[in-house]
């Protein structure tokens, strides 16, 4: 089982180089870092379960309604590969279950 997201920059049209993410598993930090020069960040391995992606808006956007964007889900097939991709504007997100 892996995890990546890729996160883009609806303002700028760009990827969101250098944002901070983390996941957590039961309330714990199991994994943080940030996306590369593409937006991207993978090769997390979270195994099953309901766990959260936490995105450091704040710290990225200069002014954001949404100084933080959580994502839940729930891997069900440790088997497969889990996308979170999110396209971040300063007042609006969304998210979607990739491939």
């Amino acid at each position: 089982m892996s995890l990546s997201t890729h996160v883009l920059d609806a303002v700028t049209g760009r990827p969101a180089a250098g944002l901070r993410v983390r996941l957590e598993h039961d309330g714990r930090v199991v994994a943080e870092g940030h996306t590369d020069a593409d937006g991207r960040l993978k090769g997390w391995n979270p195994g099953p379960g309901v766990h959260r992606v936490v995105f450091d808006t704040g710290a990225y956007l200069e002014e954001t309604f949404y100084p933080e964007v959580v994502v839940t889900f729930t891997v069900t097939d440790p088997d497969q590969h889990y996308h979170v991709p999110l396209l971040l504007s300063p007042y609006a997100y969304s998210t979607y279950r990739g491939s």
